[in-house]
């Protein structure tokens, strides 16, 4: 946790198109988050647009540099990617990539930081399989996934532009998810 008392959660995802469904699925995570005491912060779309990881360059653009510092700072984070292809985007793995840029940190990694996972597909199978991968991320990581992660099938749910969606259980799960990153980065 940060010297401060105020928790920093940090949402990471979306696409590259502004307003996607799956940043729109942050931003209602992220609110949960805020509705616990957390500040917060999102990086998504064309600020993920980084140059590929690659640890044999030690030099990092503005854009990098500011995610790790970003990333570094945080007490949890709060992860969405869309599915693709049954699999999380490439723009979202890239940008966890850079992780690696904090393993001579104090706190290596993502290590004793909440993380909530949320997935975005259209269909159950790819929602669920790039959740799972999320999940082995994370793990890899040394960052302690919420007990709830959402999958959510967006053939199904819509998420509108006023931070809400067809599915109230859906916006339920994601503002839950928020709650418990900034629960367990209080304790």
């Amino acid at each position: 946790m940060t010297s401060s008392s105020v928790i920093n959660v940090v949402g990471i995802g979306g696409s590259l198109r502004a307003g996607s469904q799956s940043e729109r699925a942050l931003r209602i995570a992220l609110s949960g988050a805020e509705e616990a005491g957390a500040t917060t912060r999102a990086v998504t779309g064309s600020q993920l647009v980084l140059p590929f990881y690659d640890t044999g360059i030690p030099d990092r653009t503005a854009e990098a540099e500011h995610l790790v510092e970003t990333i570094r700072r945080a007490d949890g984070l709060i992860i969405v990617s869309p599915g693709y292809h049954g699999a999380l985007s490439g723009l979202v793995k890239n940008a966890l990539d850079y992780i690696e840029d904090l393993r001579h940190d104090t706190r290596p990694y993502l290590d004793g930081r909440a993380v909530g996972l949320v997935a975005a597909a259209y269909g159950w199978q790819a929602a669920v399989t790039t959740l799972d991968q999320l999940r082995t991320i994370a793990h890899a990581l040394r960052g302690w996934p919420t007990p709830l992660g959402g999958a959510v099938n967006t053939a199904e749910v819509k998420f509108d532009e006023t931070g809400g969606a067809s599915d109230d259980k859906i916006v339920a799960n994601l503002r839950l998810i928020g709650r418990q990153v900034t629960e367990f980065a209080r304790r």
